[in-house]
Protein backbone atom coordinates (compact mmCIF):
# COMPACT_ATOMS: atom_id res chain seq x y z
CA UNK A 1 0.00 0.00 0.00
CA UNK A 2 2.54 2.40 1.14
CA UNK A 3 4.85 1.36 -1.87
CA UNK A 4 2.44 2.39 -4.21
CA UNK A 5 1.31 5.82 -2.30
CA UNK A 6 4.57 7.04 -2.48
CA UNK A 7 5.37 5.62 -6.47
CA UNK A 8 4.04 8.72 -8.32
CA UNK A 9 7.08 11.01 -6.75
CA UNK A 10 9.14 7.69 -6.36
CA UNK A 11 9.65 6.18 -10.06
CA UNK A 12 10.52 10.09 -11.02
CA UNK A 13 13.08 10.40 -8.68
CA UNK A 14 14.50 7.19 -9.49
CA UNK A 15 14.53 8.02 -12.85
CA UNK A 16 16.18 11.69 -12.48
CA UNK A 17 18.85 9.69 -10.64
CA UNK A 18 19.52 7.42 -12.84
CA UNK A 19 19.86 10.38 -15.58
CA UNK A 20 22.14 12.00 -13.58
CA UNK A 21 24.40 8.88 -13.67
CA UNK A 22 23.72 8.48 -17.16
CA UNK A 23 24.80 12.25 -18.14
CA UNK A 24 28.09 10.95 -19.56
CA UNK A 25 26.63 8.15 -21.19
CA UNK A 26 26.01 7.76 -24.42
CA UNK A 27 22.66 10.35 -25.53
CA UNK A 28 20.35 6.73 -26.66
CA UNK A 29 20.49 5.38 -23.86
CA UNK A 30 19.69 8.29 -21.51
CA UNK A 31 16.48 8.76 -23.83
CA UNK A 32 16.15 5.22 -23.01
CA UNK A 33 15.96 5.46 -19.18
CA UNK A 34 14.16 8.51 -19.16
CA UNK A 35 11.45 7.36 -21.46
CA UNK A 36 11.40 4.22 -19.73
CA UNK A 37 10.71 5.99 -16.29
CA UNK A 38 7.90 8.07 -17.84
CA UNK A 39 6.12 5.01 -19.10
CA UNK A 40 6.57 3.36 -16.09
CA UNK A 41 5.45 6.58 -13.93
CA UNK A 42 2.22 6.62 -16.81
CA UNK A 43 1.59 3.11 -15.53
CA UNK A 44 1.38 3.93 -12.04
CA UNK A 45 -1.12 6.54 -12.70
CA UNK A 46 -3.31 4.66 -15.16
CA UNK A 47 -3.11 1.52 -12.22
CA UNK A 48 -4.42 4.19 -9.39
CA UNK A 49 -6.97 5.33 -11.77
CA UNK A 50 -8.51 2.14 -12.41
CA UNK A 51 -8.35 1.38 -8.46
CA UNK A 52 -10.10 5.00 -7.70
CA UNK A 53 -12.48 4.26 -10.61
CA UNK A 54 -13.60 1.07 -8.56
CA UNK A 55 -14.11 3.86 -5.38
CA UNK A 56 -10.67 2.85 -3.50
CA UNK A 57 -9.03 5.55 -2.14
CA UNK A 58 -5.77 4.92 -0.87
CA UNK A 59 -3.91 6.60 2.54
CA UNK A 60 -1.35 6.21 4.72
CA UNK A 61 1.12 7.59 6.83
CA UNK A 62 4.69 8.26 6.43
CA UNK A 63 6.94 7.04 9.16
CA UNK A 64 3.87 5.20 10.41
CA UNK A 65 2.95 8.31 12.42
CA UNK A 66 -0.24 8.40 13.27
CA UNK A 67 -2.71 11.47 11.95
CA UNK A 68 -2.61 14.12 12.45
CA UNK A 69 1.11 14.47 14.06
CA UNK A 70 2.32 12.27 10.41
CA UNK A 71 2.32 13.40 7.21
CA UNK A 72 -0.55 11.87 6.02
CA UNK A 73 -0.76 10.76 2.03
CA UNK A 74 -4.19 10.17 0.48
CA UNK A 75 -4.87 9.43 -3.27
CA UNK A 76 -8.57 9.74 -4.39
CA UNK A 77 -10.11 9.88 -7.61
CA UNK A 78 -9.49 13.33 -8.38
CA UNK A 79 -5.51 12.92 -7.34
CA UNK A 80 -5.51 9.44 -9.40
CA UNK A 81 -6.67 11.27 -12.18
CA UNK A 82 -4.26 13.96 -12.13
CA UNK A 83 -0.97 11.81 -11.77
CA UNK A 84 -2.19 9.94 -14.74
CA UNK A 85 -2.75 13.20 -16.96
CA UNK A 86 0.57 14.70 -15.28
CA UNK A 87 2.21 11.60 -16.42
CA UNK A 88 0.77 11.43 -20.12
CA UNK A 89 2.24 14.79 -20.38
CA UNK A 90 5.57 14.16 -19.11
CA UNK A 91 6.08 11.34 -21.70
CA UNK A 92 4.63 13.41 -24.30
CA UNK A 93 6.99 16.36 -23.49
CA UNK A 94 10.58 13.81 -23.72
CA UNK A 95 9.44 12.36 -26.53
CA UNK A 96 8.65 15.55 -28.29
CA UNK A 97 12.05 17.01 -26.59
CA UNK A 98 13.83 14.12 -28.38
CA UNK A 99 13.63 16.08 -31.66
CA UNK A 100 15.72 18.53 -30.17
CA UNK A 101 18.12 16.77 -28.48
CA UNK A 102 20.88 17.94 -30.73
CA UNK A 103 20.64 21.16 -28.87
CA UNK A 104 23.42 20.98 -26.12
CA UNK A 105 21.02 22.35 -23.06
CA UNK A 106 18.43 19.62 -23.92
CA UNK A 107 20.31 16.80 -23.72
CA UNK A 108 20.95 15.56 -20.04
CA UNK A 109 19.74 18.94 -18.27
CA UNK A 110 16.27 18.63 -19.90
CA UNK A 111 15.39 15.14 -19.22
CA UNK A 112 16.57 15.48 -15.47
CA UNK A 113 14.63 18.49 -14.80
CA UNK A 114 11.48 17.20 -16.11
CA UNK A 115 11.28 14.12 -14.13
CA UNK A 116 12.01 16.60 -10.79
CA UNK A 117 9.16 18.30 -12.23
CA UNK A 118 7.42 15.26 -12.48
CA UNK A 119 8.22 14.32 -8.87
CA UNK A 120 7.38 17.36 -7.31
CA UNK A 121 3.89 17.34 -9.04
CA UNK A 122 3.00 14.05 -8.14
CA UNK A 123 3.97 15.19 -4.56
CA UNK A 124 1.59 18.01 -4.49
CA UNK A 125 -1.02 15.54 -5.86
CA UNK A 126 -0.62 13.03 -3.21
CA UNK A 127 -0.30 15.08 0.16
CA UNK A 128 -3.13 15.55 2.84
CA UNK A 129 -0.59 17.98 4.81
CA UNK A 130 0.33 21.65 4.16
CA UNK A 131 3.49 21.84 4.83
CA UNK A 132 4.15 18.95 3.19
CA UNK A 133 2.16 20.68 0.27
CA UNK A 134 4.74 23.32 0.48
CA UNK A 135 7.64 20.95 0.24
CA UNK A 136 6.43 19.88 -3.36
CA UNK A 137 5.77 23.43 -4.53
CA UNK A 138 9.08 23.96 -3.41
CA UNK A 139 10.31 20.87 -5.56
CA UNK A 140 8.68 21.85 -8.47
CA UNK A 141 9.67 25.06 -8.88
CA UNK A 142 13.24 24.51 -8.23
CA UNK A 143 12.82 22.14 -11.79
CA UNK A 144 10.82 24.68 -13.03
CA UNK A 145 13.24 27.49 -12.17
CA UNK A 146 15.64 25.12 -13.98
CA UNK A 147 13.71 24.10 -17.06
CA UNK A 148 12.43 28.01 -17.94
CA UNK A 149 16.19 28.83 -18.45
CA UNK A 150 17.61 26.16 -20.32
CA UNK A 151 19.62 27.19 -22.83
CA UNK A 152 19.90 30.75 -21.69
CA UNK A 153 19.58 33.91 -23.88
CA UNK A 154 18.73 37.52 -23.06
CA UNK A 155 14.86 37.27 -23.70
CA UNK A 156 14.71 33.71 -21.59
CA UNK A 157 16.95 35.11 -19.05
CA UNK A 158 14.33 37.97 -18.60
CA UNK A 159 11.45 35.76 -18.72
CA UNK A 160 13.26 33.46 -16.34
CA UNK A 161 13.60 36.50 -13.86
CA UNK A 162 9.79 37.53 -13.53
CA UNK A 163 8.69 34.01 -13.44
CA UNK A 164 11.38 32.92 -10.44
CA UNK A 165 9.74 36.63 -8.95
CA UNK A 166 6.48 36.19 -8.73
CA UNK A 167 6.48 32.84 -7.79
CA UNK A 168 8.80 33.22 -5.24
CA UNK A 169 6.64 35.50 -3.92
CA UNK A 170 3.79 33.37 -3.78
CA UNK A 171 5.84 30.72 -2.27
CA UNK A 172 6.52 32.86 0.25
CA UNK A 173 2.84 33.69 0.80
CA UNK A 174 1.98 30.30 1.24
CA UNK A 175 5.23 29.71 3.64
CA UNK A 176 3.69 32.41 5.82
CA UNK A 177 0.30 31.40 5.75
CA UNK A 178 1.24 27.98 7.13
CA UNK A 179 3.04 29.72 9.74
CA UNK A 180 0.04 31.68 10.92
CA UNK A 181 -2.10 28.24 10.44
CA UNK A 182 -0.01 26.47 12.48
CA UNK A 183 0.24 29.15 15.19
CA UNK A 184 -3.25 30.26 15.17
CA UNK A 185 -4.54 25.96 15.34
CA UNK A 186 -1.74 23.98 15.87
CA UNK A 187 -1.98 21.42 12.89
CA UNK A 188 -0.99 21.63 9.52
CA UNK A 189 -3.45 18.44 8.82
CA UNK A 190 -6.03 19.24 6.05
CA UNK A 191 -8.20 16.64 7.69
CA UNK A 192 -8.14 18.54 10.74
CA UNK A 193 -8.24 21.97 9.39
CA UNK A 194 -11.62 20.52 7.52
CA UNK A 195 -12.82 19.32 10.82
CA UNK A 196 -12.17 22.39 12.77
CA UNK A 197 -12.95 24.86 10.24
CA UNK A 198 -16.36 23.25 9.48
CA UNK A 199 -17.49 22.99 12.84
CA UNK A 200 -16.83 26.37 13.53
CA UNK A 201 -13.74 25.58 16.47
CA UNK A 202 -10.87 27.12 14.21
CA UNK A 203 -9.49 30.05 16.28
CA UNK A 204 -10.22 33.47 14.90
CA UNK A 205 -6.67 33.63 13.27
CA UNK A 206 -6.80 30.51 11.34
CA UNK A 207 -9.33 32.00 8.57
CA UNK A 208 -7.25 35.14 7.82
CA UNK A 209 -4.54 32.75 7.44
CA UNK A 210 -6.14 30.28 5.18
CA UNK A 211 -7.37 33.40 2.83
CA UNK A 212 -3.75 34.07 2.30
CA UNK A 213 -2.99 30.68 1.39
CA UNK A 214 -5.91 31.23 -0.89
CA UNK A 215 -4.06 34.21 -2.52
CA UNK A 216 -1.14 32.32 -2.76
CA UNK A 217 -2.45 29.72 -4.89
CA UNK A 218 -4.84 31.86 -6.99
CA UNK A 219 -1.29 33.32 -7.96
CA UNK A 220 -0.06 29.45 -9.15
CA UNK A 221 -2.93 29.31 -10.83
CA UNK A 222 -3.15 33.07 -12.49
CA UNK A 223 -6.14 33.97 -12.00
CA UNK A 224 -7.44 37.83 -12.84
CA UNK A 225 -5.74 39.73 -11.01
CA UNK A 226 -2.94 37.74 -10.38
CA UNK A 227 -1.98 36.74 -13.75
CA UNK A 228 0.51 38.94 -15.06
CA UNK A 229 3.64 36.74 -14.51
CA UNK A 230 2.11 33.64 -16.93
CA UNK A 231 1.62 35.80 -20.80
CA UNK A 232 5.49 37.34 -19.84
CA UNK A 233 7.31 34.58 -19.35
CA UNK A 234 5.35 30.78 -21.11
CA UNK A 235 6.48 31.64 -24.07
CA UNK A 236 10.51 32.32 -23.63
CA UNK A 237 11.19 29.04 -22.66
CA UNK A 238 11.88 25.54 -24.86
CA UNK A 239 8.70 24.31 -26.76
CA UNK A 240 8.91 21.30 -24.85
CA UNK A 241 9.04 22.98 -21.55
CA UNK A 242 6.62 26.05 -22.26
CA UNK A 243 4.07 22.89 -23.51
CA UNK A 244 4.68 21.13 -20.56
CA UNK A 245 4.02 23.89 -18.09
CA UNK A 246 0.86 25.27 -20.27
CA UNK A 247 -0.69 22.05 -19.62
CA UNK A 248 0.61 21.35 -15.64
CA UNK A 249 2.10 24.09 -13.61
CA UNK A 250 -1.12 26.25 -13.51
CA UNK A 251 -3.31 22.76 -12.79
CA UNK A 252 -1.66 22.10 -9.80
CA UNK A 253 -2.68 25.68 -7.85
CA UNK A 254 -6.11 25.14 -9.32
CA UNK A 255 -5.69 21.25 -7.68
CA UNK A 256 -5.14 22.89 -4.79
CA UNK A 257 -7.57 25.71 -4.49
CA UNK A 258 -9.96 22.70 -5.18
CA UNK A 259 -9.09 20.49 -2.42
CA UNK A 260 -8.87 23.27 -0.05
CA UNK A 261 -11.81 24.92 -0.89
CA UNK A 262 -13.81 21.94 -0.74
CA UNK A 263 -12.56 20.59 1.99
CA UNK A 264 -12.77 23.80 4.23
CA UNK A 265 -16.09 25.39 2.40
CA UNK A 266 -17.71 22.86 1.18
CA UNK A 267 -21.49 24.50 1.25
CA UNK A 268 -21.88 27.86 -0.44
CA UNK A 269 -20.63 31.12 0.88
CA UNK A 270 -18.83 33.99 0.66
CA UNK A 271 -15.58 32.50 -0.09
CA UNK A 272 -17.35 30.78 -3.64
CA UNK A 273 -19.44 33.97 -3.91
CA UNK A 274 -15.85 35.77 -4.30
CA UNK A 275 -14.16 33.18 -6.43
CA UNK A 276 -17.37 33.52 -8.66
CA UNK A 277 -16.37 36.99 -9.88
CA UNK A 278 -12.74 36.50 -10.10
CA UNK A 279 -13.44 33.17 -12.62
CA UNK A 280 -15.98 35.38 -14.62
CA UNK A 281 -12.67 38.13 -14.72
CA UNK A 282 -10.06 35.70 -15.50
CA UNK A 283 -12.04 34.08 -18.69
CA UNK A 284 -13.07 37.73 -19.53
CA UNK A 285 -9.45 39.23 -19.04
CA UNK A 286 -7.49 36.19 -20.66
CA UNK A 287 -9.56 36.09 -23.97
CA UNK A 288 -9.44 39.87 -24.34
CA UNK A 289 -5.25 39.30 -23.88
CA UNK A 290 -5.03 36.50 -26.27
CA UNK A 291 -6.94 39.08 -28.70
CA UNK A 292 -4.69 41.86 -28.60
CA UNK A 293 -1.66 39.25 -29.32
CA UNK A 294 0.64 38.79 -32.48
CA UNK A 295 2.76 35.54 -31.67
CA UNK A 296 1.31 32.40 -31.37
CA UNK A 297 2.50 31.15 -27.93
CA UNK A 298 1.67 34.68 -26.24
CA UNK A 299 -1.92 34.30 -27.73
CA UNK A 300 -1.97 30.64 -26.30
CA UNK A 301 -0.44 31.68 -22.57
CA UNK A 302 -3.03 34.46 -22.32
CA UNK A 303 -5.77 31.99 -23.06
CA UNK A 304 -4.59 29.23 -20.29
CA UNK A 305 -5.61 32.22 -18.15
CA UNK A 306 -9.33 32.49 -19.68
CA UNK A 307 -9.32 28.22 -19.29
CA UNK A 308 -8.29 28.73 -16.35
CA UNK A 309 -11.79 30.55 -15.53
CA UNK A 310 -13.62 28.06 -16.41
CA UNK A 311 -12.08 25.67 -14.08
CA UNK A 312 -12.81 28.04 -10.80
CA UNK A 313 -16.25 28.75 -11.85
CA UNK A 314 -16.98 25.11 -11.52
CA UNK A 315 -15.63 25.28 -7.84
CA UNK A 316 -17.34 28.58 -6.96
CA UNK A 317 -20.62 27.04 -7.95
CA UNK A 318 -19.84 23.92 -6.29
CA UNK A 319 -23.02 21.94 -7.37
CA UNK A 320 -22.15 18.21 -8.14
CA UNK A 321 -23.08 19.13 -12.04
CA UNK A 322 -20.72 22.17 -11.64
CA UNK A 323 -17.50 20.00 -10.01
CA UNK A 324 -17.72 17.11 -13.26
CA UNK A 325 -17.08 20.04 -15.08
CA UNK A 326 -14.45 21.70 -13.37
CA UNK A 327 -12.68 17.92 -12.62
CA UNK A 328 -13.81 17.04 -16.73
CA UNK A 329 -12.13 20.88 -17.95
CA UNK A 330 -8.79 19.35 -15.95
CA UNK A 331 -8.23 16.73 -17.54
CA UNK A 332 -9.01 18.00 -20.98
CA UNK A 333 -7.38 21.08 -20.97
CA UNK A 334 -3.78 19.34 -20.26
CA UNK A 335 -4.08 17.32 -23.42
CA UNK A 336 -5.37 19.87 -25.26
CA UNK A 337 -3.08 23.06 -23.93
CA UNK A 338 -0.20 21.12 -23.77
CA UNK A 339 -0.61 19.93 -27.57
CA UNK A 340 -1.73 23.40 -28.85
CA UNK A 341 2.24 24.96 -27.59
CA UNK A 342 3.58 21.69 -29.06
CA UNK A 343 2.00 22.67 -32.43
CA UNK A 344 2.90 26.41 -31.71
CA UNK A 345 6.36 25.56 -31.74
CA UNK A 346 6.42 23.62 -34.88
CA UNK A 347 4.69 26.04 -36.60
CA UNK A 348 7.46 28.72 -35.24
CA UNK A 349 10.06 26.46 -36.39
CA UNK A 350 8.88 25.71 -40.11
CA UNK A 351 7.79 29.40 -40.23
CA UNK A 352 11.53 30.76 -38.74
CA UNK A 353 9.30 33.06 -36.67
CA UNK A 354 6.43 32.58 -33.92
CA UNK A 355 4.93 36.57 -34.83
CA UNK A 356 1.63 35.54 -37.35
CA UNK A 357 2.46 38.71 -39.64
CA UNK A 358 5.66 36.67 -40.39
CA UNK A 359 4.32 33.36 -41.51
CA UNK A 360 2.17 31.32 -43.63
CA UNK A 361 1.88 28.52 -46.06
CA UNK A 362 1.95 25.70 -43.83
CA UNK A 363 -1.45 24.17 -45.01
CA UNK A 364 -0.49 24.06 -48.41
CA UNK A 365 2.65 22.62 -47.06
CA UNK A 366 1.86 20.52 -44.22
CA UNK A 367 -1.94 19.60 -44.33
CA UNK A 368 -1.60 17.22 -41.58
CA UNK A 369 0.09 19.77 -39.51
CA UNK A 370 -3.32 21.93 -39.93
CA UNK A 371 -5.18 19.40 -39.14
CA UNK A 372 -3.61 18.36 -35.80
CA UNK A 373 -3.56 22.25 -35.50
CA UNK A 374 -7.64 22.43 -36.02
CA UNK A 375 -8.45 19.42 -33.08
CA UNK A 376 -6.95 21.14 -30.16
CA UNK A 377 -8.26 24.70 -31.28
CA UNK A 378 -11.51 23.95 -32.07
CA UNK A 379 -11.69 21.58 -28.53
CA UNK A 380 -10.32 24.50 -26.80
CA UNK A 381 -13.33 27.23 -28.34
CA UNK A 382 -15.46 23.87 -27.00
CA UNK A 383 -16.79 22.93 -30.69
CA UNK A 384 -18.69 19.58 -30.61
CA UNK A 385 -18.21 16.71 -30.68
CA UNK A 386 -14.45 16.96 -29.53
CA UNK A 387 -13.50 16.97 -25.46
CA UNK A 388 -14.13 21.33 -25.02
CA UNK A 389 -17.38 21.07 -26.03
CA UNK A 390 -18.52 18.45 -23.44
CA UNK A 391 -16.57 20.27 -20.69
CA UNK A 392 -17.79 23.82 -21.42
CA UNK A 393 -21.48 22.12 -21.86
CA UNK A 394 -21.23 20.71 -17.84
CA UNK A 395 -20.21 24.16 -16.78
CA UNK A 396 -22.66 26.19 -18.75
CA UNK A 397 -25.65 23.82 -17.50
CA UNK A 398 -24.34 24.26 -13.89
CA UNK A 399 -24.08 27.70 -14.06
CA UNK A 400 -27.75 27.98 -15.85
CA UNK A 401 -28.86 25.59 -13.00
CA UNK A 402 -27.75 28.15 -10.25
CA UNK A 403 -29.28 31.16 -12.35
CA UNK A 404 -25.61 32.67 -12.50
CA UNK A 405 -26.40 34.76 -15.26
CA UNK A 406 -23.86 36.61 -15.44
CA UNK A 407 -20.93 33.61 -15.16
CA UNK A 408 -23.41 31.81 -18.05
CA UNK A 409 -22.96 34.97 -20.72
CA UNK A 410 -19.07 35.43 -19.76
CA UNK A 411 -18.27 31.43 -20.75
CA UNK A 412 -20.40 31.54 -23.98
CA UNK A 413 -18.56 35.10 -24.69
CA UNK A 414 -15.27 33.53 -23.93
CA UNK A 415 -15.65 30.44 -25.84
CA UNK A 416 -16.62 32.83 -29.43
CA UNK A 417 -13.14 35.25 -28.54
CA UNK A 418 -11.72 31.53 -27.73
CA UNK A 419 -12.87 30.71 -31.22
CA UNK A 420 -11.94 33.82 -33.17
CA UNK A 421 -8.34 33.54 -32.00
CA UNK A 422 -7.74 30.27 -32.74
CA UNK A 423 -8.87 31.78 -36.17
CA UNK A 424 -6.55 34.26 -36.05
CA UNK A 425 -3.78 31.65 -35.81
CA UNK A 426 -5.47 29.60 -38.39
CA UNK A 427 -5.30 32.13 -41.59
CA UNK A 428 -2.23 33.29 -40.55
CA UNK A 429 -0.36 30.87 -40.14
CA UNK A 430 -1.54 28.10 -42.24
CA UNK A 431 -4.09 29.44 -45.34
CA UNK A 432 -2.29 32.78 -46.10
CA UNK A 433 0.98 32.29 -48.19
CA UNK A 434 4.72 32.87 -46.19
CA UNK A 435 5.12 36.82 -46.68
CA UNK A 436 8.98 35.29 -48.45
CA UNK A 437 7.39 32.86 -50.31
CA UNK A 438 6.69 29.37 -49.59
CA UNK A 439 10.46 28.83 -51.07
CA UNK A 440 11.28 29.56 -47.70
CA UNK A 441 9.88 26.74 -45.51
CA UNK A 442 11.62 23.97 -45.42
CA UNK A 443 11.38 20.67 -47.31
CA UNK A 444 11.30 18.33 -44.68
CA UNK A 445 9.88 18.48 -41.41
CA UNK A 446 13.02 16.67 -39.38
CA UNK A 447 11.02 16.22 -36.18
CA UNK A 448 9.89 13.09 -36.33
CA UNK A 449 9.38 12.31 -32.80
CA UNK A 450 7.36 15.35 -32.36
CA UNK A 451 5.19 14.56 -34.38
CA UNK A 452 3.71 11.37 -32.31
CA UNK A 453 3.59 13.60 -29.47
CA UNK A 454 1.44 15.89 -31.10
CA UNK A 455 -0.46 13.26 -33.01
CA UNK A 456 -1.01 11.09 -30.00
CA UNK A 457 -2.63 14.21 -28.37
CA UNK A 458 -4.79 14.74 -30.98
CA UNK A 459 -5.90 11.46 -30.90
CA UNK A 460 -6.52 11.61 -27.34
CA UNK A 461 -8.88 14.76 -27.47
CA UNK A 462 -10.90 13.23 -30.22
CA UNK A 463 -11.67 10.11 -28.28
CA UNK A 464 -12.14 12.26 -24.94
CA UNK A 465 -14.89 13.48 -27.34
CA UNK A 466 -16.18 10.75 -28.70
CA UNK A 467 -16.22 8.65 -25.97
CA UNK A 468 -16.77 11.14 -23.06
CA UNK A 469 -19.39 9.22 -21.54
CA UNK A 470 -16.77 7.31 -19.08
CA UNK A 471 -14.90 10.29 -18.53
CA UNK A 472 -17.95 12.48 -17.34
CA UNK A 473 -18.46 9.44 -14.91
CA UNK A 474 -15.26 9.29 -13.41
CA UNK A 475 -15.64 12.84 -13.19
CA UNK A 476 -18.97 13.07 -11.73
CA UNK A 477 -18.06 10.11 -9.07
CA UNK A 478 -14.74 12.46 -8.35
CA UNK A 479 -17.22 15.33 -7.93
CA UNK A 480 -19.28 13.41 -5.41
CA UNK A 481 -16.25 12.84 -3.07
CA UNK A 482 -15.19 16.39 -3.80
CA UNK A 483 -18.85 17.45 -2.63
CA UNK A 484 -18.50 15.10 0.26
CA UNK A 485 -14.90 16.00 2.14
CA UNK A 486 -15.67 13.43 5.21
CA UNK A 487 -14.87 10.47 2.75
CA UNK A 488 -11.45 11.80 2.19
CA UNK A 489 -10.82 12.69 5.67
CA UNK A 490 -11.75 9.44 7.28
CA UNK A 491 -8.76 7.55 5.11
CA UNK A 492 -6.26 9.30 7.16
CA UNK A 493 -7.89 10.92 10.46
CA UNK A 494 -8.92 8.74 13.17
CA UNK A 495 -12.11 8.79 13.88
CA UNK A 496 -13.84 9.05 16.85
CA UNK A 497 -13.84 5.89 19.05
CA UNK A 498 -10.59 4.52 17.35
Amino acid sequence: MMALLVAPVLVPLLTLVLCILLRGAPLRLLQAVSLSGALALLAVGGYLVWLAAGGTILSGQMGNWQAPFGISLVIDRLSAAMIAISALTGLATLVYGISRDEDAPLTGDFHLFVHGLLAGIGGAFITADIFNLYVWFEVLLIASFALMALGGGKRRLSGTITYVVLNLFATLLFLLAAGLIYGSSGTLNMGELAVLVRAGEAPPGTTPALLLMLLSFSIKAALFPVFGWLPATYHVAYTAVSAMFAGLLTKVGVYALIRLVTLLWPEYGLIHEGLLWIACATMLVGVLGAAAQTEVRRILSFHIVSQVGYMILGLALSTPLALTGAVFYLIHHIVVKANLFFIGGLAARLCGSERLAAMGGLYARWPMLALLFAIPALSLAGIPPLSGFWAKFLLVKASLDSAAWIATAIALITGVFTLLSMNKIWNEAFLKPHPQGDEQLPQRLGLRSAWFSVAGLALLTVVIGLAAGPVIDYAAAAAAQLGDPQVYIQGFLPQEGD
